[in-house]
């Protein structure tokens, strides 16, 4: 499995991503806003897109897709739920379903209300797991719940879904909002050493070249991984 993270450099901080198969070069792209962006690293690496997979329903998640549906003939995939929402989705998606890319890539689809109840996380199947976490998980933070998600479903999908994901798992967030988040844990918790020494290492990174972390390192720098009750 080939993965390339996409800085776009806007104003909302976006991730995008690209994930390849090395044997045939087929490749799904994972919340495509800067689309052409996506099509100039798929065109470098010699890779064609034939899929696209929206996270949730967000503008700034979908606001590529047509577009990039244009110049590829992608298939759209998305929460099940969000039909109404996303237009012209070709694949509704349920938690365990598997998304195949090429002949060597399987991502499992995990169902993760909170941000919003249509919320898809991708987790690969790979020796060492990745997780494509949209606006689910960032690094050292949550997304917010104010534009159709729900508090108590968010700490459901932590404790119930994220917090029992292999420690070495590697986090790709759909944003890079890790220094104002790692700053709000040391808020928080003062003598969090974890949050203190990433947030030493990331305060003068180039997004472009962002740190990938694991959710060991997530489980100790984001507050939501700590809550034992919904409220």
């Amino acid at each position: 499995m080939l993965v390339e993270q996409i800085w776009t450099g806007n104003d909302y901080r976006n991730f995008n991503y690209l994930i390849a198969c090395p044997e045939t070069g087929e490749a799904l792209a994972v919340d495509p806003l800067a689309h052409e962006l996506c099509l100039a690293v798929a065109k470098d690496r010699g890779w064609q897109i034939t899929q696209i997979l929206n996270t949730h329903e967000h503008f700034d998640h979908t606001g590529g897709n047509a577009p990039l549906v244009a110049a590829t003939g992608a298939k759209v995939l998305a929460h099940t739920n969000a039909r109404n929402s996303i237009a012209d989705m070709d694949r509704g998606l349920v938690a365990g379903d598997v998304i195949k890319v090429g002949r060597t890539v399987e991502l499992l689809a995990l169902d993760t209300p909170g941000h919003t109840m249509c919320h898809i996380c991708l987790l690969t199947k790979t020796e060492q797991p990745a997780l494509f976490c949209g606006d689910t998980l960032f690094n050292a933070g949550a997304g917010n719940c104010h534009h159709g998600g729900h508090p108590v479903q968010l700490y459901h999908t932590f404790a119930e879904q994220l917090a029992k994901l292999d420690d070495r798992t590697r986090v790709y967030p759909g944003h890079d909002y890790i220094n104002n988040n790692l700053k709000f844990t040391l808020d928080r918790e003062p003598d969090n050493t974890v949050a203190r020494d990433l947030l030493t290492r990331t305060e003068a990174q180039d997004p472009a070249r962002a740190l990938v972390s694991t959710l060991a390192q997530e489980k100790r720098s984001t507050p939501s991984f700590a809550c034992k009750t919904p409220l």
